[in-house]
């Protein structure tokens, strides 16, 4: 953070503190400027005026504190190939990969966010401990023990982080782990803006968290719930403390649309735009039976072009399948107010090789496009695809992957379909996504692996080359079916709804037969 960027809090630069730590960000200055989560933990430590932090990212060149003058490291860990990025910063600065080498000249290292809070046993050789969930609270409670107890050695310190709730100690492996809920009783905005940010000088507002829609293959919704929703009087305030400094405001949330004054928030930023106002807002995404004229007339009426919806399966029957209760006449209807609203166009996202999935889905997909396509000249629309990658504690954490071949040749099928429509679409990498399935439901058998992986380079050559030479099948990771009555590497971590409702969940959408 440099001084020209926009604090929306105080912080003190004068702190006669003797504790220090880094909050580290395995990505470039620009995505942590932009990364809610990741800048509102920053902002909680900095107003403790005992304790010294300092934000170190990938491009950091030369950081303040030296790791020997440090009590305290915590990463942010979002994405399966985050640890590429962790190991290459503490080689960076000397640091020792795992655990057990580095000794007491080296600070306590652990990480947060969804990667590890959905399943942490990949990488519990290199890091002290993990917050599992919602981390806003202990995160602080964190930093107080280890600042308060300097003169206990880290086994001494580990032991009293055993005892928080959310807070996991892989040294300290038998007991269970509560994923941490937060009520949300305040809201969380970007609390320093910057022209550095990939979204520059944006203000970014969580107005809703979790999401209860429950698809089957979704982490973003199973390991947020309940679904919450930031007080409509907060929102507006905070709203109004970010245009006080900048035009953009950004609204995030999985389940944005379904807050229940989400019109009324939309009618008060169109008002201040109808009075003159020059605001640019964006939106995370919208779901598509929650679209209605007056969102649309706002989001036009401060520059957004397009919009991204989800609906993630061509056909009907699939998207029971995974548990989106959407039909096609809701798609159309969503287009319609679209294009009255003067909306330019829509990015449609979906996934490939979603289970029971045929070529007969893939079919009603493109079937799809082309009506809309026809139905609406001059509407622009695109279509991005991933592919099904199973995700811990999730009803679809059972079901393996389609093969690569298999995938990219239906990868390769819709791409020909689409463009004789002319209709721009991007698939995903099915080679990575398959590398991203292997990460997701790993074991602890994988810090070799992963270290070796590191160690040739990262690409994808590396991975296979790691697997071979370590001896990892990776195939059954991937691409195999589970039984329900599998001991899997998280079921330790006590999330809701639980293991027995996510087995039931899972056999009734892969039982769907239509009716």
């Amino acid at each position: 953070m440099k001084t020209a960027d926009i604090f929306l809090y105080s912080p003190n630069t004068n702190k006669n503190a003797d504790f220090n730590m880094w909050m580290a960000f395995p990505g470039p200055e620009s995505f942590a400027l932009s990364s809610l989560g990741y800048l509102w933990m920053f902002k909680n430590i900095d107003e403790l005026e005992d304790v010294n932090i300092e934000a170190v990212y990938s491009d950091t060149h030369i950081a303040h504190f030296k790791p020997d003058e440090l009590g305290l490291i915590g990463y942010s860990f979002t994405f399966d190939t985050d640890f590429l990025t962790i190991f290459s910063m503490l080689e960076k600065y000397k640091i020792p990969l795992k655990s057990k080498d580095r000794g007491s000249d080296f600070p306590l290292i652990f990480a947060g966010g969804p990667v590890v809070s959905a399943n942490p046993a990949p990488y519990e050789e290199f890091f002290d401990f993990f917050i599992i969930g919602d981390g806003e609270d202990v995160n602080l409670q964190v930093v107080n023990i280890c600042k308060n107890n300097r003169d206990k050695n880290k086994n001494e310190l580990l032991k009293m982080l055993n005892e928080l709730e959310g807070v996991f100690v892989p040294s300290f492996p038998a007991k269970s782990v509560k994923k941490l809920t937060k009520r949300l009783e305040e809201c969380i905005y970007t609390p320093i803006i910057s022209e550095r940010a990939f979204f520059k000088n944006t203000f970014i507002l969580e107005v809703a968290r979790g999401c209860a829609n429950r698809c089957g293959f979704c982490l973003a919704s199973y390991l947020n719930l309940p679904l919450r929703f930031m007080p409509y009087e907060d929102v507006i305030t905070a709203i109004e403390l970010g245009l006080l400094h900048t035009n953009k405001i950004a609204l995030l949330g999985a389940q944005l649309s379904a807050h229940p004054q989400f019109d009324k928030i939309c009618e008060h930023i169109y008002k201040k735009v109808e009075n003159g106002a020059k605001i640019e807002m964006s939106v995370s995404s919208l779901r598509v039976d929650a679209i209605t004229p007056d969102i649309l007339k706002t989001l036009v009426a401060t520059g957004q072009k397009n919009i991204t919806l989800a609906i993630e399966a061509g056909s009907e029957r699939l998207r029971r399948v995974i548990n989106k209760h959407l039909e096609e006449s809701q798609i159309l209807h969503a287009v319609d107010i679209a294009v009255n609203a003067g909306l330019k166009g829509f990015k449609f996202y979906g996934m490939i090789g979603l289970p029971t999935e045929t070529m007969d889905d893939i079919d009603e997909m493109i079937v799809l496009a082309k009506r809309i396509k026809d139905k609406y000249k001059g509407f622009n629309i695109s279509f991005g695809f991933s592919t099904f990658v199973p995700k811990p504690n999730t009803p679809f954490q059972w079901c393996g992957r389609e093969n690569t071949k298999s995938l990219e040749e239906k990868s390769a099928y819709l791409k020909k379909e689409m463009h004789k429509l002319g209709i721009e679409i991007s698939v995903s990498s099915a080679k990575w996504d398959y590398w991203q399935a292997v990460l997701s439901r790993g074991d602890r058998t994988f810090a070799d692996f992963i270290v070796e992986i590191y160690k040739s380079g990262g690409k994808l050559g590396a991975f296979k080359a790691a697997a071979k030479k370590c001896n990892i099948n990776t195939d059954y990771y991937a691409l195999e079916n589970y039984p329900y009555n599998k001991e899997l590497p998280w079921d330790f971590i006590d999330i809701r709804p639980g293991k027995d409702f996510l087995i039931k969940e899972s056999e009734r959408l892969l039982n769907y037969n239509g009716v």
